[in-house]
């Protein structure tokens, strides 16, 4: 048996009692480590606080084993009960949608265990999550690459008056340019896109684009450690959050578009 479970957002103890009980049943577990980071992630003590809570030893499943290796996983499913633990919802990201399907191919069993994720956490702020549009992912730029294809998406959410939830870039464990050229995997120290890092990118698309589909004054929700203790919520113009410290990841970012009478009175709570 897979069992797929969802960890929640804040830390080790988020995770549901039924996925509790399901990790206590697996006698191999691993922890999906790249396309979502808990807050203990960024601490020293993090996984070991994890082991002892859930009672026992945890893999960091990074990139690279969970979309080249996954066969091992799923091998060890045809024979074993394993964990695979998915920080958020276990469908918060395509990569753990490719592996359900991978073992139904195969025959392995596969139970499901749901958590909260970012996708209705934001709710928190007051905006409604049903006058969300589609979601978007911002990427770093670098110098050779500066894609803009959330450009369009953002333009039709704002058309139709929805507001537009903007995931910030991870890297984690990624290869640099000239390591792969060498053909010896030398990997770039982990960065986490701030709110203000993405308003900036935001801005350089809109000027290149100039479409007036947003601008420095376009209301926005800028979040931080969400289900954490120390969450951080801040309202307000882009230009207003360019100057806000939101503090350490991870953030994400949210396009105001057309509010109700009560989403406004909500909003005022984090306004600057």
């Amino acid at each position: 048996m897979l069992y797929i479970i969802g960890l929640g957002l804040g830390d080790d103890k988020d995770i549901t009692l039924k996925g509790l009980e399901a990790v206590k049943k697996c006698s191999i577990v691993y922890m999906e480590a790249y396309t979502s980071l808990l807050s203990f992630g960024l601490s020293p003590n993090g996984l070991s606080n994890m082991e002892n809570l859930y009672g026992r030893s945890i893999t960091l499943a990074d990139r690279e084993m969970v979309e080249e290796k996954a066969d091992q996983i799923l091998n060890e499913a045809q024979s074993s009960d394993v964990a695979f633990l998915v920080v958020g919802d276990p469908f918060g990201a395509t990569t753990h949608t490719d592996l359900v399907v991978r073992a139904k191919k195969l025959g392995v069993d596969v139970q499901v265990i749901h958590n909260a994720s970012v996708m209705n956490a934001v709710g928190v702020c007051g905006l409604q999550l049903y006058h969300y549009g589609e979601t978007v992912s911002i990427p770093f730029f670098t110098e050779t690459w500066r894609p803009d294809s959330f450009y369009e998406k953002i333009r039709e959410n704002r058309k139709l008056g929805l507001h537009t939830l903007c995931l910030l870039d991870i890297r984690v464990k990624e290869p640099t340019i000239e390591s792969l050229c060498r053909g010896k995997k030398q990997y770039e120290p982990p960065r986490f896109m701030t709110v203000n890092t993405a308003i900036e990118q935001l801005l350089e698309v809109e000027e290149a684009r100039g479409e007036s589909v947003y601008g420095e004054n376009t209301i926005c929700v800028g979040f931080a450690r969400l289900g954490s203790e120390d969450q951080k919520v801040v309202a307000g113009s882009m230009k207003q959050l360019l100057t806000v410290d939101f503090g350490p990841p991870l953030h994400c970012l949210v396009i105001v578009g057309k509010t109700h009478p009560v989403e406004e009175e909500m909003l005022e709570f984090y306004g600057l």
